[in-house]
């Protein structure tokens, strides 16, 4: 597949990165319409480095990539990291990173405890800017299983080396003292409030959350509220930044 250059106006001035995270609703939209090239142009307008996304493919069955690959390297520049076992999938479990041309990666599969299937994807990422672990989530229904997955990908992180790390995904939780994110805020912290992400249409929920380590890394955390996000998933996108070289610095001194 051949995409045009990654364009001009994404690049960012010092080592900024804007990253974001996107459960596209297997890309039908509000008015209940499957139209991939709506959630093409949302992730353009987001102008971002790195994006995780949830429900990109089929739910049962076969799991078909929901998503115009094409298309989206036309409005954003990024390409899908590779990480399903079929030649039409785009995800594991429905999740899927998109990243600059430029970005290197290693990345895992995490097959995530609970009543229904559910995955996450640890992608460790070389950069121009530096090093930075991206963990792509999408936690189940259930609150048990919640909060067991939360454990355990607290376990799969501790695996790795010391790195900058982001949680970027769909968690369910929209209660900031619920059991998964107290788990979560062994590493990452606190939960603090997240912008309200759910129903697109009518934001009542923080579904979705842009969790870092060391603490302080993830700044200016947003939903991009855009007539056509309202219009092209479920949820709103998060978006937020990573200033990379302070993130390594604090890494080293909190590791």
């Amino acid at each position: 597949m051949s995409l045009h250059p990654f364009p001009a106006k994404h690049r960012r001035p010092a080592a900024t990165l804007r990253v974001a995270s996107y459960n596209v609703h297997k890309c039908v939209g509000t008015d209940r319409h499957y139209r991939p090239d709506r959630v093409a142009a949302v992730i353009g307008e987001l102008e971002a480095d790195i994006v995780a996304l949830q429900e990109v493919d089929r739910r049962f069955g076969r799991r078909i990539g929901r998503l115009d690959a094409e298309a989206l390297g036309r409005e954003s520049g990024l390409v899908l990291l590779p990480v399903s076992d079929l030649p039409e999938g785009h995800g594991w479990h429905g999740n899927a990173i998109l990243l600059r041309p430029d970005i290197q990666a290693t990345v895992r599969r995490l097959s995530l405890p609970g009543a229904e299937p559910r995955g996450a994807l640890i992608a460790d990422l070389r950069l121009p800017e530096g090093e930075l672990r991206i963990v792509a989530a999408h936690l189940g229904l259930l609150r048990s299983s919640r909060a067991r997955q939360a454990d355990a990908l607290l376990h799969a992180i501790a695996e790795g080396p010391d790195m900058p790390t982001l949680l970027l995904g769909d968690l369910n939780e929209w209660r900031e003292d619920s059991a998964p994110l107290r788990t979560l805020s062994r590493f990452f912290g606190p939960a603090r409030h997240s912008p309200r992400s759910f129903p697109a249409r009518l934001p009542l929920l923080p579904l979705d959350r842009i969790l870092g380590w060391p603490s302080g890394i993830v700044r200016r955390v947003q939903a991009h509220d855009s007539w056509l996000a309202r219009r092209a998933s479920d949820h709103l996108p998060l978006t937020a930044e990573v200033d990379l070289p302070a993130a390594a610095a604090a890494t080293s001194a909190a590791a």
